[in-house]
């Protein structure tokens, strides 16, 4: 009988265990290409196909949650999941708050889009996701902000005359500008340190984890392969 409990609390540990290594990996679904929600409800796009590479590489069983990117920072926290792969950029506001891993895309070019050519975005109305970089960006030319809760809405802004253009990813934008519903205006604009995983600071074991397979991805050119696939002109490493 005391072996039969003995093996009983065996496995309770087994699979106390196997339950600690299941990683719930945030992300927004609503930033194409890098993730969305595809025709069966489930996420998918560039960090979908890479979150799922990364944890075959680190040896971990992983499910997917979705949140608004308005808190997605804060229900990492709370622990609502365990790390978030959601196009977020390296900044140094952000690392006061999360870690990051290493970047698993380059710093890349974010862009204006608008309706038509001649758009003054330096003094005119743009629009921007709240809580990105690209807001920020648009707070500091002295343009007038128009902040929405996703990339679609701040879009839809331009093309119902709402705002004057659209400030994004350019890799986000790439499909719209494809579609004839806006336009490229005026450069380029770099910013950020490249994407990358955030962490809570008390997580530094998971986040080697996925820095590790970041890495091996890294070196063995695949990660590469994966951007090249799915973020079109992007930089690689």
């Amino acid at each position: 009988m005391k072996k039969i409990l003995l093996s009983a609390a065996a496995l309770a540990l087994l699979a106390g265990a196997a339950s600690a290594e299941t990683v719930r990996l945030g992300t927004e679904g609503a930033y194409p290409p890098y993730n969305y929600i595809d025709d069966n409800g489930e996420v998918a796009g560039f960090e979908r196909v890479l979150g799922d590479e990364l944890c075959k590489r680190a040896e971990l069983e992983c499910t997917w949650v979705t949140n608004d990117w308005d808190s997605i920072i804060p229900n990492l926290l709370s622990g609502n999941y365990d790390t978030i792969i959601a196009g977020m950029s390296i900044t140094d506001e952000r690392k006061e708050k999360v870690d990051f891993s290493q970047n698993y895309t380059p710093p890349s070019a974010s862009a204006y889009a608008a309706m038509s050519e001649g758009v003054d975005v330096d003094g005119g109305i743009v629009a921007a996701q709240a809580s990105t970089i690209q807001a920020a960006h648009v707070v500091e030319t002295g343009a007038t902000l128009l902040e929405f809760p996703n990339f679609e809405d701040s879009v839809a802004a331009v093309t119902s005359g709402e705002a004057d253009a659209v400030l994004a990813d350019k890799d986000t934008l790439m499909p719209v500008v494809g579609e004839g519903t806006l336009m490229f205006v005026g450069e380029d604009v770099p910013l950020g340190g490249g994407i990358g995983m955030a962490f809570r600071k008390s997580d530094p074991e998971l986040r080697a984890k996925f820095d590790a397979a970041i890495q091996s991805m890294k070196d063995d050119g695949s990660l590469n392969a994966l951007i090249k696939e799915w973020l079109e002109d992007s930089p690689t490493f």
